[in-house]
């Protein structure tokens, strides 16, 4: 399937076909111009859409943030603006791209397709927008969150040469309990912690991150390890680079490990906002 976008300008395509040429990514140039424009949308939000909203949907709460929790409100806005867009655009892929479906394990590790690659630009402009705002605002995300936007930079980035564009997409559904993350951020900070509101979304966010990230992301990790293991050991195919496989499959690897970890967090996140204080004065009152 084609890219839908529209296409490249070709002085663009040639500006940055010696990078691309350098760091061996052969399908960079015909989706640069998808990844520089989601970066600078993203900063727009950033630093105008989301002060100008979030002060006149939440007009007693946003404009008497600290510094920090406004950087924080700031990224999540970004964060549900951007989750919702690659989602519905990624599904839109997934159900429309017949080329896509019907790709065998060596098309599945070395194939692409123009539909998928605009995908994967746009979630690599949102991915170097975010580990430009985990660098800059470093002391308010911390380095996990740093060591995260990272890695899922340099996946969706080796997707380019082309290599296992397939699967890039598909790990683009992690996506699907984002909206659901930001939103039960949003709600401890506007009073509304404990409320029927937050269960509600609590439950919908451990469901979505549970079956998108925990049960398919591990369903997908499975698979694409098959073959990648499957290209490195059939003689007469592309060869798939030590550095490159080993690189994928870590930082694959790294992300699920740190989305078990997340889970666990947030199961105890949820729990505590709806635990009953402890009665220890009315059990007194009552022996008594």
């Amino acid at each position: 399937m084609r890219d839908p976008f529209f296409s490249p300008p070709s002085s663009l395509v040639k500006a940055t076909e010696p990078v691309a040429r350098s760091l061996a990514l052969q399908t960079l140039p015909f989706h640069v111009h998808e990844i520089l424009p989601a970066f600078c949308f993203y900063e727009f939000v950033n630093r105008v859409v989301s002060p100008y909203v979030s002060a006149r949907l939440a007009p007693r709460t946003y404009p008497h943030l600290p510094r920090k929790t406004k950087i924080n409100w700031n990224v999540h806005f970004v964060s549900m603006v951007q989750s919702c867009f690659i989602n519905t655009l990624a599904l839109w892929v997934i159900f429309m791209d017949k080329e896509r479906n019907q790709m065998d394990w060596k098309e599945r590790v070395w194939g692409y397709t123009g539909a998928g690659g605009m995908v994967q630009g746009f979630a690599a402009g949102y991915f170097g927008w975010d580990l430009w705002a985990s660098i800059k605002d470093v002391d308010v995300h911390g380095w996990g969150a740093l060591f995260h936007a990272f890695s899922a930079l340099a996946v969706s980035t080796m997707g380019f040469r082309p290599f296992v564009n397939y699967y890039g997409l598909n790990f683009i559904l992690y996506e699907l309990s984002t909206p659901f993350l930001n939103i039960h951020w949003w709600l401890d900070k506007v009073g509304m912690t404990g409320s029927t509101t937050q269960l509600v979304n609590g439950i919908a966010l451990l469901t979505s991150f549970g079956g998108s990230r925990l049960v398919w992301g591990s369903y997908q990790n499975f698979k694409m390890y098959k073959d990648i293991w499957r290209a490195i050991q059939t003689p007469g195919e592309l060869p798939v680079p030590t550095w490159l496989a080993m690189g994928y499959l870590l930082s694959t690897t790294a992300l699920s490990f740190l989305n078990f970890y997340w889970f666990g967090k947030m199961i105890q996140a949820v729990a505590k906002r709806f635990e009953r204080p402890s009665d220890g004065g009315g059990e007194e009152k009552r022996k008594r």
